[in-house]
């Protein structure tokens, strides 16, 4: 009976701990719960603006030539401005070849620039024989000789890069016209990263340009110093000879007269 009575209660303490285990309690976080919905919802939004980007991606790839045809905008040669070339071999000029063909390759040296300008007498001891009272003289002189100098440097320097930019000009050309043959083909096996370098390679010729246009520009504000330099002096020695004139007119008017009288009053007939 007892035994009976044991096996009994421990059925039901296996029944009771049974139970016990499955009743358990579930515990909630809010602070979790809220922070997982803004993962959840910060994740789809990034997915879904991934998810547009690779459209658009799509749609950008797809070529031009797909929906138009592009040998519309294609330039005939005919259209295209050639860079000129001044003529230097042959019988048409006798005396500046030689500086025509600096205007068309360059000519860092100023060789051909000596051949066709004026040869200038190096100055010497006559600067030196100056006294006190000719200090005005020589500064003068040194002045224009200073503007012969600036000329020279200016007419030298804007010939060579004059010439250089020529001969580089029509190896610009070429690379314009490849490139926009590039451009215009209808074929669609091109991909995004060709695209990419042709855009690329026209960014390039546009810098080529910006540059070749400054460094023209800048040949001609040095000439236009030059010119204005020596406009400046010639009404510099205007100016001066004027104001000369009226600190010391009178007087070497007087003199003059004075002079004159004396000579008519003493002259006799040889």
């Amino acid at each position: 009976m007892s035994r009976k009575r044991s096996l009994v209660l421990a059925g039901i303490g296996v029944t009771l701990f049974a139970g016990a285990a499955a009743a358990q309690i579930v515990i909630t976080d809010p602070a979790v719960t809220i922070k997982n919905a803004v993962v959840a919802t910060l994740r789809q939004q990034v997915l879904d603006t991934a998810t547009q980007q690779a459209a658009s991606l799509r749609r950008m790839a797809r070529r031009l030539s797909a929906f138009a045809d592009l040998s519309r905008y294609a330039i005939s040669d005919d259209d295209t401005p050639k860079w000129r070339i001044h003529v230097f071999f042959g019988d048409e000029f006798l005396y500046a070849n030689p500086f025509n063909a600096a205007l068309n390759y360059g000519d860092r040296d100023g060789a051909a620039f000596e051949q066709v300008a004026r040869r200038r007498e190096t100055p010497g001891a006559e600067l030196a024989g100056f006294d006190e009272e000719g200090t005005g003289a020589e500064a003068a002189i040194a002045a224009q000789l200073a503007t012969l100098d600036a000329a020279d440097s200016s007419i030298i320097a804007a010939t060579d890069q004059t010439g250089q930019l020529r001969y580089n000009g029509r190896k610009e050309l070429a690379a314009i016209e490849a490139l926009e043959t590039d451009t215009l083909d209808p074929s669609l096996t091109q991909g995004s990263t060709a695209v990419l370098d042709k855009i690329s390679g026209a960014g390039l010729i546009r810098a080529r340009q910006q540059q070749a246009r400054i460094q023209f520009m800048t040949g001609i504000v040095e000439q236009l110093l030059v010119d204005n330099k020596r406009a400046r002096d010639t009404e510099a020695a205007a100016m001066n000879m004027q104001l000369e004139r009226l600190r010391y007119g009178r007087t070497a008017g007087a003199s003059l007269v004075a002079g004159a009288a004396n000579d008519l009053r003493s002259w006799k007939q040889p």
